[in-house]
Protein backbone atom coordinates (compact mmCIF):
# COMPACT_ATOMS: atom_id res chain seq x y z
CA UNK A 1 0.00 0.00 0.00
CA UNK A 2 2.81 2.42 0.89
CA UNK A 3 4.56 1.68 -2.40
CA UNK A 4 1.29 2.29 -4.33
CA UNK A 5 0.76 5.60 -2.52
CA UNK A 6 4.32 6.69 -3.36
CA UNK A 7 3.87 5.72 -7.00
CA UNK A 8 0.57 7.61 -7.17
CA UNK A 9 2.21 10.66 -5.63
CA UNK A 10 5.10 10.48 -8.12
CA UNK A 11 2.68 10.16 -11.05
CA UNK A 12 0.66 13.13 -9.81
CA UNK A 13 3.79 15.24 -9.47
CA UNK A 14 4.98 14.21 -12.92
CA UNK A 15 1.59 15.18 -14.37
CA UNK A 16 1.69 18.59 -12.71
CA UNK A 17 5.23 19.19 -13.91
CA UNK A 18 4.17 18.22 -17.41
CA UNK A 19 1.35 20.74 -17.28
CA UNK A 20 3.62 23.52 -16.17
CA UNK A 21 6.39 22.80 -18.65
CA UNK A 22 6.69 25.71 -21.08
CA UNK A 23 8.10 23.60 -23.92
CA UNK A 24 5.11 21.30 -24.25
CA UNK A 25 2.43 23.95 -23.77
CA UNK A 26 -0.01 21.24 -22.77
CA UNK A 27 -2.14 23.02 -20.17
CA UNK A 28 -4.90 25.03 -21.79
CA UNK A 29 -6.96 28.06 -21.16
CA UNK A 30 -9.54 26.25 -23.32
CA UNK A 31 -13.00 26.77 -21.94
CA UNK A 32 -12.06 29.74 -19.78
CA UNK A 33 -14.16 32.84 -20.44
CA UNK A 34 -11.84 35.51 -19.07
CA UNK A 35 -8.25 35.00 -18.03
CA UNK A 36 -4.67 36.20 -18.35
CA UNK A 37 -1.19 34.70 -18.05
CA UNK A 38 1.22 35.18 -15.17
CA UNK A 39 4.96 35.73 -15.44
CA UNK A 40 5.40 31.96 -14.99
CA UNK A 41 3.01 31.18 -17.84
CA UNK A 42 0.15 30.03 -15.62
CA UNK A 43 -3.45 30.78 -16.49
CA UNK A 44 -4.93 33.21 -13.95
CA UNK A 45 -8.55 34.23 -13.55
CA UNK A 46 -9.46 37.79 -14.52
CA UNK A 47 -12.62 39.92 -14.50
CA UNK A 48 -14.38 40.32 -17.84
CA UNK A 49 -13.10 43.40 -19.65
CA UNK A 50 -15.79 43.22 -22.37
CA UNK A 51 -19.26 41.74 -22.52
CA UNK A 52 -21.51 41.14 -25.51
CA UNK A 53 -24.50 43.46 -25.52
CA UNK A 54 -25.81 43.16 -29.06
CA UNK A 55 -26.09 40.79 -32.01
CA UNK A 56 -26.89 42.06 -35.49
CA UNK A 57 -27.35 40.40 -38.86
CA UNK A 58 -28.28 41.76 -42.26
CA UNK A 59 -32.00 41.37 -41.67
CA UNK A 60 -32.01 43.09 -38.27
CA UNK A 61 -30.06 46.03 -39.72
CA UNK A 62 -32.62 46.37 -42.52
CA UNK A 63 -30.05 45.77 -45.27
CA UNK A 64 -31.07 42.19 -46.07
CA UNK A 65 -29.35 38.98 -45.02
CA UNK A 66 -25.58 38.80 -45.30
CA UNK A 67 -24.03 35.90 -47.16
CA UNK A 68 -20.50 34.94 -46.07
CA UNK A 69 -19.30 38.48 -45.28
CA UNK A 70 -15.52 38.57 -45.54
CA UNK A 71 -14.44 41.86 -44.01
CA UNK A 72 -15.61 45.17 -42.54
CA UNK A 73 -14.19 48.56 -41.65
CA UNK A 74 -15.16 51.35 -39.23
CA UNK A 75 -14.44 54.93 -40.32
CA UNK A 76 -13.49 57.92 -38.21
CA UNK A 77 -17.09 59.15 -38.22
CA UNK A 78 -18.21 55.71 -37.00
CA UNK A 79 -19.76 54.41 -40.21
CA UNK A 80 -19.44 50.65 -40.68
CA UNK A 81 -18.64 49.31 -44.16
CA UNK A 82 -19.56 45.59 -44.33
CA UNK A 83 -18.22 43.58 -47.25
CA UNK A 84 -21.05 41.18 -48.05
CA UNK A 85 -18.86 38.91 -50.20
CA UNK A 86 -21.53 36.35 -51.03
CA UNK A 87 -23.79 39.04 -52.48
CA UNK A 88 -20.94 41.02 -54.09
CA UNK A 89 -21.92 44.24 -52.33
CA UNK A 90 -20.78 46.69 -49.66
CA UNK A 91 -23.36 47.64 -47.03
CA UNK A 92 -22.77 50.91 -45.18
CA UNK A 93 -24.23 51.19 -41.65
CA UNK A 94 -24.23 54.02 -39.13
CA UNK A 95 -22.94 53.66 -35.55
CA UNK A 96 -26.34 52.30 -34.47
CA UNK A 97 -26.04 49.64 -37.20
CA UNK A 98 -28.79 51.09 -39.33
CA UNK A 99 -28.38 51.06 -43.16
CA UNK A 100 -27.05 54.15 -44.89
CA UNK A 101 -26.41 52.86 -48.40
CA UNK A 102 -25.53 49.77 -50.43
CA UNK A 103 -22.81 49.72 -53.09
CA UNK A 104 -23.24 47.02 -55.72
CA UNK A 105 -21.60 48.45 -58.83
CA UNK A 106 -19.74 51.38 -60.37
CA UNK A 107 -19.44 52.99 -63.80
CA UNK A 108 -16.29 52.43 -65.84
CA UNK A 109 -15.92 53.92 -69.32
CA UNK A 110 -19.67 54.31 -69.56
CA UNK A 111 -20.37 50.70 -68.57
CA UNK A 112 -21.62 49.34 -65.28
CA UNK A 113 -19.28 46.88 -63.57
CA UNK A 114 -19.83 44.76 -60.46
CA UNK A 115 -17.67 43.03 -57.89
CA UNK A 116 -16.88 39.32 -57.94
CA UNK A 117 -16.32 37.62 -54.57
CA UNK A 118 -14.51 40.58 -52.97
CA UNK A 119 -12.58 39.62 -49.81
CA UNK A 120 -11.18 42.86 -48.35
CA UNK A 121 -11.89 46.57 -48.13
CA UNK A 122 -10.52 49.78 -46.64
CA UNK A 123 -11.94 53.29 -46.27
CA UNK A 124 -9.57 56.28 -46.20
CA UNK A 125 -9.96 59.40 -44.07
CA UNK A 126 -11.44 61.18 -47.10
CA UNK A 127 -14.08 58.40 -47.36
CA UNK A 128 -12.59 56.81 -50.49
CA UNK A 129 -13.45 53.12 -50.70
CA UNK A 130 -10.76 50.64 -51.75
CA UNK A 131 -11.94 47.08 -52.48
CA UNK A 132 -9.92 43.90 -53.02
CA UNK A 133 -12.08 42.54 -55.85
CA UNK A 134 -10.64 39.04 -55.59
CA UNK A 135 -12.74 37.25 -58.18
CA UNK A 136 -11.94 39.89 -60.81
CA UNK A 137 -8.25 39.93 -59.76
CA UNK A 138 -8.09 43.67 -59.27
CA UNK A 139 -8.22 46.55 -56.78
CA UNK A 140 -11.08 49.02 -57.20
CA UNK A 141 -10.98 52.52 -55.70
CA UNK A 142 -14.10 54.69 -55.48
CA UNK A 143 -14.49 58.23 -54.17
CA UNK A 144 -16.94 59.29 -51.45
CA UNK A 145 -19.67 59.57 -54.10
CA UNK A 146 -19.00 56.02 -55.34
CA UNK A 147 -17.44 57.26 -58.59
CA UNK A 148 -14.48 55.32 -59.95
CA UNK A 149 -11.05 56.72 -59.10
CA UNK A 150 -8.91 53.92 -60.50
CA UNK A 151 -8.66 50.19 -61.09
CA UNK A 152 -5.43 48.30 -60.37
CA UNK A 153 -5.23 45.17 -62.46
CA UNK A 154 -2.55 42.47 -62.30
CA UNK A 155 0.78 44.37 -62.29
CA UNK A 156 3.73 43.77 -64.59
CA UNK A 157 7.19 43.96 -63.07
CA UNK A 158 10.62 42.34 -63.11
CA UNK A 159 9.98 41.49 -59.45
CA UNK A 160 7.09 39.24 -60.47
CA UNK A 161 7.26 35.93 -62.31
CA UNK A 162 5.52 35.42 -65.61
CA UNK A 163 3.09 33.01 -63.94
CA UNK A 164 2.18 35.44 -61.17
CA UNK A 165 -1.53 35.24 -60.33
CA UNK A 166 -2.87 38.45 -58.77
CA UNK A 167 -5.48 37.54 -56.14
CA UNK A 168 -5.86 40.48 -53.72
CA UNK A 169 -7.61 39.52 -50.48
CA UNK A 170 -6.79 42.38 -48.08
CA UNK A 171 -5.90 46.03 -48.59
CA UNK A 172 -4.95 49.16 -46.60
CA UNK A 173 -4.00 52.73 -47.59
CA UNK A 174 -1.59 55.07 -45.79
CA UNK A 175 -1.67 58.87 -45.45
CA UNK A 176 0.40 59.28 -48.62
CA UNK A 177 -2.21 57.28 -50.57
CA UNK A 178 0.13 54.34 -51.04
CA UNK A 179 -1.84 51.10 -51.29
CA UNK A 180 -0.65 47.91 -49.58
CA UNK A 181 -2.16 44.67 -50.82
CA UNK A 182 -2.09 41.17 -49.39
CA UNK A 183 -2.36 38.77 -52.33
CA UNK A 184 -3.04 35.05 -51.97
CA UNK A 185 -0.05 32.84 -52.69
CA UNK A 186 2.51 35.64 -52.29
CA UNK A 187 5.37 34.86 -49.89
CA UNK A 188 7.43 38.01 -50.47
CA UNK A 189 5.35 40.28 -48.22
CA UNK A 190 2.76 42.91 -48.99
CA UNK A 191 2.58 44.45 -52.44
CA UNK A 192 3.06 48.22 -52.40
CA UNK A 193 1.42 50.39 -55.05
CA UNK A 194 2.06 54.09 -55.58
CA UNK A 195 -0.88 56.56 -55.51
CA UNK A 196 -1.24 56.24 -59.29
CA UNK A 197 -1.57 52.45 -59.02
CA UNK A 198 1.96 51.43 -60.09
CA UNK A 199 3.47 48.43 -58.36
CA UNK A 200 6.73 49.50 -56.66
CA UNK A 201 7.97 46.78 -54.31
CA UNK A 202 7.27 44.14 -51.67
CA UNK A 203 7.20 45.13 -48.01
CA UNK A 204 7.91 43.09 -44.86
CA UNK A 205 8.53 39.57 -46.15
CA UNK A 206 8.52 36.88 -43.46
CA UNK A 207 11.70 34.99 -42.80
CA UNK A 208 11.96 31.37 -43.79
CA UNK A 209 11.11 29.01 -40.93
CA UNK A 210 12.46 25.46 -40.99
CA UNK A 211 13.50 22.58 -38.79
CA UNK A 212 17.33 22.23 -38.55
CA UNK A 213 17.02 18.45 -38.80
CA UNK A 214 15.06 18.72 -42.04
CA UNK A 215 17.62 21.19 -43.38
CA UNK A 216 20.50 18.80 -42.60
CA UNK A 217 18.66 15.88 -44.18
CA UNK A 218 18.01 17.99 -47.29
CA UNK A 219 21.73 18.77 -47.61
CA UNK A 220 22.64 15.06 -47.41
CA UNK A 221 19.90 13.86 -49.77
CA UNK A 222 20.19 13.07 -53.43
CA UNK A 223 18.70 15.30 -56.12
CA UNK A 224 15.81 12.85 -56.61
CA UNK A 225 15.06 12.87 -52.87
CA UNK A 226 15.26 16.69 -52.66
CA UNK A 227 12.79 17.07 -55.51
CA UNK A 228 10.17 15.26 -53.43
CA UNK A 229 10.75 17.34 -50.29
CA UNK A 230 8.75 20.37 -49.22
CA UNK A 231 10.54 23.62 -50.08
CA UNK A 232 11.56 26.03 -47.33
CA UNK A 233 9.38 29.05 -48.06
CA UNK A 234 8.29 31.96 -45.89
CA UNK A 235 4.79 31.87 -44.47
CA UNK A 236 2.04 34.06 -45.86
CA UNK A 237 0.54 36.92 -43.94
CA UNK A 238 -3.03 36.37 -42.82
CA UNK A 239 -4.17 40.00 -42.36
CA UNK A 240 -3.05 43.58 -41.82
CA UNK A 241 -4.10 46.94 -40.44
CA UNK A 242 -2.53 50.40 -40.42
CA UNK A 243 -2.35 52.97 -37.62
CA UNK A 244 -2.58 56.76 -37.76
CA UNK A 245 1.19 57.09 -38.06
CA UNK A 246 1.39 54.81 -41.09
CA UNK A 247 2.83 51.72 -39.40
CA UNK A 248 1.47 48.43 -40.71
CA UNK A 249 0.45 45.80 -38.17
CA UNK A 250 0.30 42.30 -39.61
CA UNK A 251 -0.46 38.74 -38.57
CA UNK A 252 0.95 35.55 -40.06
CA UNK A 253 0.99 31.83 -39.45
CA UNK A 254 4.52 31.37 -38.12
CA UNK A 255 5.28 29.65 -34.82
CA UNK A 256 7.01 32.83 -33.61
CA UNK A 257 6.68 36.48 -34.54
CA UNK A 258 2.97 36.01 -35.24
CA UNK A 259 2.40 39.76 -34.99
CA UNK A 260 4.56 42.39 -36.67
CA UNK A 261 4.72 46.17 -36.80
CA UNK A 262 6.34 47.27 -40.03
CA UNK A 263 7.91 50.66 -40.68
CA UNK A 264 8.38 52.28 -44.09
CA UNK A 265 11.44 50.09 -44.78
CA UNK A 266 9.51 46.93 -43.96
CA UNK A 267 11.40 46.29 -40.71
CA UNK A 268 9.60 44.79 -37.75
CA UNK A 269 9.68 47.29 -34.85
CA UNK A 270 7.03 45.73 -32.63
CA UNK A 271 7.97 45.88 -28.93
CA UNK A 272 7.77 42.50 -27.22
CA UNK A 273 8.44 43.43 -23.61
CA UNK A 274 5.56 41.46 -22.15
CA UNK A 275 5.93 38.14 -20.37
CA UNK A 276 5.30 36.35 -23.68
CA UNK A 277 5.28 37.39 -27.33
CA UNK A 278 1.88 38.53 -28.67
CA UNK A 279 0.60 35.31 -30.20
CA UNK A 280 -2.73 34.55 -28.53
CA UNK A 281 -2.93 31.57 -26.21
CA UNK A 282 0.42 30.38 -24.87
CA UNK A 283 -1.08 27.36 -23.07
CA UNK A 284 -3.40 24.97 -24.83
CA UNK A 285 -4.24 21.32 -25.27
CA UNK A 286 -1.68 19.65 -27.49
CA UNK A 287 -4.48 18.25 -29.66
CA UNK A 288 -5.76 21.71 -30.61
CA UNK A 289 -2.43 23.45 -31.10
CA UNK A 290 -1.56 27.16 -30.95
CA UNK A 291 -3.75 30.09 -31.90
CA UNK A 292 -4.36 30.82 -35.59
CA UNK A 293 -4.38 34.58 -35.97
CA UNK A 294 -6.66 35.80 -38.75
CA UNK A 295 -7.16 39.52 -38.13
CA UNK A 296 -5.68 42.48 -36.27
CA UNK A 297 -7.14 45.84 -35.29
CA UNK A 298 -5.05 48.82 -34.13
CA UNK A 299 -6.57 51.25 -31.64
CA UNK A 300 -5.34 54.40 -29.98
CA UNK A 301 -2.36 54.66 -27.60
CA UNK A 302 -0.63 51.77 -29.45
CA UNK A 303 -3.15 49.22 -28.17
CA UNK A 304 -3.95 46.48 -30.67
CA UNK A 305 -6.18 43.39 -30.73
CA UNK A 306 -5.74 40.10 -32.56
CA UNK A 307 -8.44 37.59 -33.47
CA UNK A 308 -7.84 33.86 -33.04
CA UNK A 309 -9.80 32.00 -35.70
CA UNK A 310 -9.20 28.64 -34.04
CA UNK A 311 -10.84 29.44 -30.69
CA UNK A 312 -12.69 32.63 -31.54
CA UNK A 313 -10.93 34.72 -28.91
CA UNK A 314 -9.84 38.34 -29.01
CA UNK A 315 -6.50 39.20 -27.33
CA UNK A 316 -5.66 42.84 -26.67
CA UNK A 317 -2.13 44.11 -25.96
CA UNK A 318 -0.56 47.43 -25.06
CA UNK A 319 2.31 48.98 -27.02
CA UNK A 320 4.92 47.11 -24.97
CA UNK A 321 3.34 43.74 -25.71
CA UNK A 322 1.62 43.09 -22.37
CA UNK A 323 -1.59 41.09 -22.61
CA UNK A 324 -4.41 43.29 -21.27
CA UNK A 325 -7.46 41.05 -21.56
CA UNK A 326 -9.15 38.22 -23.45
CA UNK A 327 -12.78 37.78 -24.47
CA UNK A 328 -14.90 35.83 -26.95
CA UNK A 329 -14.86 32.16 -27.90
CA UNK A 330 -16.55 29.57 -30.08
CA UNK A 331 -20.05 28.37 -29.26
CA UNK A 332 -23.75 29.12 -29.44
CA UNK A 333 -24.03 31.56 -26.57
CA UNK A 334 -24.14 35.33 -26.71
CA UNK A 335 -20.60 36.62 -27.15
CA UNK A 336 -19.40 33.48 -28.93
CA UNK A 337 -18.97 32.79 -32.63
CA UNK A 338 -19.12 30.11 -35.28
CA UNK A 339 -16.56 31.39 -37.81
CA UNK A 340 -15.11 34.74 -36.75
CA UNK A 341 -13.34 36.47 -39.61
CA UNK A 342 -12.77 40.14 -38.73
CA UNK A 343 -12.58 42.52 -35.78
CA UNK A 344 -13.01 46.31 -35.57
CA UNK A 345 -13.36 49.01 -32.91
CA UNK A 346 -16.37 51.31 -32.73
CA UNK A 347 -15.25 53.88 -30.20
CA UNK A 348 -14.51 51.86 -27.08
CA UNK A 349 -16.71 48.99 -28.26
CA UNK A 350 -15.57 45.98 -30.27
CA UNK A 351 -17.33 44.49 -33.29
CA UNK A 352 -16.65 40.91 -34.40
CA UNK A 353 -17.87 39.66 -37.79
CA UNK A 354 -19.00 36.04 -38.11
CA UNK A 355 -18.68 34.78 -41.69
CA UNK A 356 -20.74 31.60 -41.44
CA UNK A 357 -23.66 33.15 -39.54
CA UNK A 358 -23.49 36.55 -41.23
CA UNK A 359 -23.64 38.30 -37.85
CA UNK A 360 -21.93 41.16 -36.07
CA UNK A 361 -21.49 40.84 -32.30
CA UNK A 362 -21.10 44.08 -30.34
CA UNK A 363 -19.00 44.07 -27.16
CA UNK A 364 -19.05 46.90 -24.63
CA UNK A 365 -16.55 47.57 -21.86
CA UNK A 366 -17.08 46.68 -18.24
CA UNK A 367 -15.84 48.93 -15.43
CA UNK A 368 -12.68 46.83 -15.26
CA UNK A 369 -12.07 47.13 -19.01
CA UNK A 370 -12.68 50.89 -19.04
CA UNK A 371 -10.33 51.44 -16.10
CA UNK A 372 -7.56 49.36 -17.66
CA UNK A 373 -7.94 51.06 -21.05
CA UNK A 374 -7.80 54.50 -19.46
CA UNK A 375 -4.74 53.52 -17.41
CA UNK A 376 -2.88 52.53 -20.58
CA UNK A 377 -3.96 55.75 -22.31
CA UNK A 378 -2.93 57.91 -19.36
CA UNK A 379 0.54 56.38 -19.27
CA UNK A 380 0.88 56.67 -23.07
CA UNK A 381 -0.06 60.37 -22.90
CA UNK A 382 2.43 61.04 -20.10
CA UNK A 383 -0.13 61.66 -17.34
CA UNK A 384 1.75 59.84 -14.56
CA UNK A 385 -0.56 60.80 -11.70
CA UNK A 386 -3.68 59.61 -13.52
CA UNK A 387 -1.94 56.41 -14.69
CA UNK A 388 -0.84 55.67 -11.12
CA UNK A 389 -4.38 56.09 -9.76
CA UNK A 390 -6.00 54.04 -12.55
CA UNK A 391 -3.52 51.19 -12.27
CA UNK A 392 -4.17 51.12 -8.52
CA UNK A 393 -7.90 50.81 -9.26
CA UNK A 394 -7.20 48.05 -11.77
CA UNK A 395 -5.20 46.06 -9.23
CA UNK A 396 -7.97 46.44 -6.67
CA UNK A 397 -10.28 44.71 -9.19
CA UNK A 398 -7.73 42.16 -10.37
CA UNK A 399 -4.73 41.49 -8.14
CA UNK A 400 -3.57 38.79 -10.62
CA UNK A 401 -2.77 41.36 -13.31
CA UNK A 402 0.97 41.38 -12.68
CA UNK A 403 1.92 43.76 -15.46
CA UNK A 404 -0.25 46.47 -13.84
CA UNK A 405 2.32 46.62 -11.05
CA UNK A 406 4.88 47.43 -13.74
CA UNK A 407 2.52 50.16 -14.97
CA UNK A 408 2.52 51.69 -11.49
CA UNK A 409 6.30 51.31 -11.37
CA UNK A 410 6.67 53.16 -14.69
CA UNK A 411 4.37 55.94 -13.49
CA UNK A 412 6.42 56.28 -10.29
CA UNK A 413 9.60 56.19 -12.37
CA UNK A 414 8.40 59.17 -14.40
CA UNK A 415 7.44 60.95 -11.17
CA UNK A 416 10.97 60.45 -9.82
CA UNK A 417 10.00 58.12 -6.94
CA UNK A 418 12.64 55.53 -7.82
CA UNK A 419 12.69 53.68 -4.52
CA UNK A 420 8.94 53.03 -4.58
CA UNK A 421 9.11 52.15 -8.28
CA UNK A 422 11.62 49.39 -7.47
CA UNK A 423 9.05 47.72 -5.19
CA UNK A 424 6.39 47.57 -7.91
CA UNK A 425 8.82 46.42 -10.60
CA UNK A 426 9.86 43.62 -8.26
CA UNK A 427 6.21 42.56 -7.86
CA UNK A 428 5.73 42.45 -11.61
CA UNK A 429 9.02 40.61 -12.24
CA UNK A 430 10.08 43.43 -14.55
CA UNK A 431 13.85 43.08 -14.46
CA UNK A 432 14.58 45.87 -16.94
CA UNK A 433 12.33 48.29 -15.08
CA UNK A 434 13.83 47.31 -11.74
CA UNK A 435 17.39 47.76 -13.02
CA UNK A 436 16.56 51.19 -14.44
CA UNK A 437 14.86 52.29 -11.19
CA UNK A 438 17.79 50.93 -9.15
CA UNK A 439 20.38 52.84 -11.18
CA UNK A 440 18.39 56.07 -10.91
CA UNK A 441 17.84 55.52 -7.18
CA UNK A 442 21.55 54.91 -6.66
CA UNK A 443 22.38 58.15 -8.47
CA UNK A 444 19.81 59.96 -6.37
CA UNK A 445 21.30 58.63 -3.13
CA UNK A 446 24.83 59.48 -4.22
CA UNK A 447 23.70 62.96 -5.26
CA UNK A 448 22.05 63.47 -1.89
CA UNK A 449 24.94 62.28 0.24
CA UNK A 450 27.83 63.20 -2.03
CA UNK A 451 28.48 66.68 -0.45
CA UNK A 452 28.59 65.18 3.05
CA UNK A 453 30.81 62.31 1.92
CA UNK A 454 33.19 64.64 0.13
CA UNK A 455 33.27 67.04 3.11
CA UNK A 456 34.06 64.15 5.42
CA UNK A 457 36.82 62.90 3.10
CA UNK A 458 38.37 66.38 2.86
CA UNK A 459 38.29 66.74 6.65
CA UNK A 460 39.89 63.33 7.04
CA UNK A 461 42.67 64.28 4.63
CA UNK A 462 43.25 67.60 6.40
CA UNK A 463 43.34 65.82 9.76
CA UNK A 464 45.72 63.22 8.41
CA UNK A 465 48.13 65.89 7.11
CA UNK A 466 47.73 67.92 10.34
CA UNK A 467 48.52 64.94 12.52
CA UNK A 468 51.51 64.10 10.35
CA UNK A 469 52.91 67.60 10.60
CA UNK A 470 52.23 67.75 14.31
CA UNK A 471 54.06 64.47 14.88
CA UNK A 472 56.96 65.60 12.71
CA UNK A 473 57.23 68.93 14.49
CA UNK A 474 56.98 67.30 17.89
CA UNK A 475 59.58 64.72 16.94
CA UNK A 476 61.97 67.47 15.83
CA UNK A 477 61.63 69.32 19.13
CA UNK A 478 62.23 66.13 21.07
CA UNK A 479 65.49 65.45 19.21
CA UNK A 480 66.71 69.02 19.85
CA UNK A 481 65.91 68.71 23.57
CA UNK A 482 67.84 65.45 23.83
CA UNK A 483 70.88 66.98 22.11
CA UNK A 484 70.75 70.02 24.44
CA UNK A 485 70.74 67.83 27.53
CA UNK A 486 73.59 65.76 26.19
CA UNK A 487 75.73 68.88 25.85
Amino acid sequence: MKIQKKLSLLLALSFLLGLSAGGNKVMAADGAESYNYSYWGLTTAAPAAYQANGLWNGESTGAGAFKEPGDFHVTGDKQIYVLDSGHNRIVVLDEKLQPVQTIRSFARDGKEETFNNPQGLFVTDSKELVVADTGNKRIVQLDRNNKLVKVIDAPKSDLLSEKFDFQPVRVVVDKAQRIYVMSAGVYDGFMEFSPDGTFTSFVGANRVSFNPTDYLWKMLSTKAQRSQMVMFTPTEFTNLDIDQEGFIYATNGQDSGNVKKLNAQGNDILRRNGYFAPEGDIRYMSATGPSRLIDIDVGDSEMYSILDGKRGRVFTYDGDGHLLYVFGGLGNQMGQFNTPVAIERLGDEFLVLDKALGEITVFETTEYGRTLNEAVRAYYNGDENKAYELYQETISMNANLEFAYAGIGKALLRQGDYREAMKYFKKSMDQKGYSKAFLLYRKEVLREYFPGIMTGMVLLIICWFGVGKYRKRRGGKKVAFIKQRAV
